[in-house]
């Protein structure tokens, strides 16, 4: 299946294309008419106060929610009728505020299982010695290995993950999420509990995830000096609606953002500030 605006060259057509996606819990809309595109090699920030749709709408792209209205398409085809196990094979990635991981399995095992969510049937084959199953086995580890170094990780790689710090842990989920191989990277809130030292080193690694592995990053994130410093764009949202897009600065300056954050008075007063600034000789 086609998204309805599937036109031209798949290599110039957004990697993402969301439009017109509304949901609602009863009488509460979460999202109301959200539309935006994310183009391949982009890092884009979603980002918004608390309530604002963000999680609803990463959801809405792992197929943990459907849409009462819109469409979301990926890599031209429409994602609304795909089971949610079908996101990892057609190339979406994604990690949890909430880490998913198994906490009584190693680093190491962490990681092949996410190998094999690319392949939803390898762990079939496994289990009961079907053709193909040594070579996809043969596949997940050497993928395994090469995350591991390339996160850091290989020193810890036989370690439980219950007994790893938060911050490590983090790095294991996405170690995981990039197992599938994805061409988009869905990162929620990826830089919640970590140290300042851990969040430097965050932002360096989603710059080296887009650069050195040519994945495509959509993040959820709270913390603006990270958004501002990776992001090649940024939606902004508020109340279920899109209210500003366009690269950190345009956003950061844009009325509706600054009043989203601060309220009306605030949002006036820093504008004035901002004004009496700019007329200073």
């Amino acid at each position: 299946m086609t998204h309805d605006n599937d036109h031209g060259d798949p290599k110039t057509r957004p990697l993402l294309q969301v439009q017109g996606v509304t949901v609602r819990f009863g009488g509460i809309v979460a999202l109301d008419g959200v539309s935006f595109d994310i183009h391949r090699g982009e890092i884009c920030a979603l980002i918004g106060p608390n309530g604002a749709g963000k999680s609803t709408l990463f959801n809405c792209l792992s197929r943990l929610y459907d849409c009462n209205a819109g469409s979301i398409a990926f890599n031209g085809q429409t994602i609304s009728r795909l089971p949610r196990h079908r996101m990892a094979g057609i190339g979406m990635g994604r990690t949890f505020q909430n880490l998913a991981l198994f906490h009584s399995m190693t680093v190491r095992d962490n990681v092949r299982v996410g190998c094999h969510s690319k392949h939803h049937a390898g762990m079939l084959r496994n289990a009961f010695r079907l053709p193909g199953a040594a070579r996809i086995e043969a596949e997940a580890q050497a993928r395994a290995e090469t995350l591991l170094d390339f996160l850091q990780l290989s020193a810890v790689a036989e370690r439980t993950v219950a007994d790893l710090p938060f911050g490590t842990q983090k790095r294991v989920e996405l170690a995981r999420a990039l197992a599938c191989e994805p061409q988009l990277l869905l990162l929620d809130e990826p830089a919640c509990g970590l140290n300042h030292e851990e969040l430097e080193g965050l932002g360096q690694l989603i710059c080296e995830i887009r650069d050195r592995l040519g994945v495509t990053v959509l993040l959820v994130e709270h913390h603006m000096g990270l958004v501002m410093k990776i992001s090649d764009r940024v939606v902004a949202l508020n109340f279920g609606k899109k209210i500003a897009q366009g690269t950190p600065a345009e956003v950061r300056a844009h009325p509706e953002v600054i009043r989203a954050y601060l309220g009306a008075d605030e949002a006036e007063e820093a504008q004035a500030q901002a004004q009496a600034q700019e007329a200073l000789p």
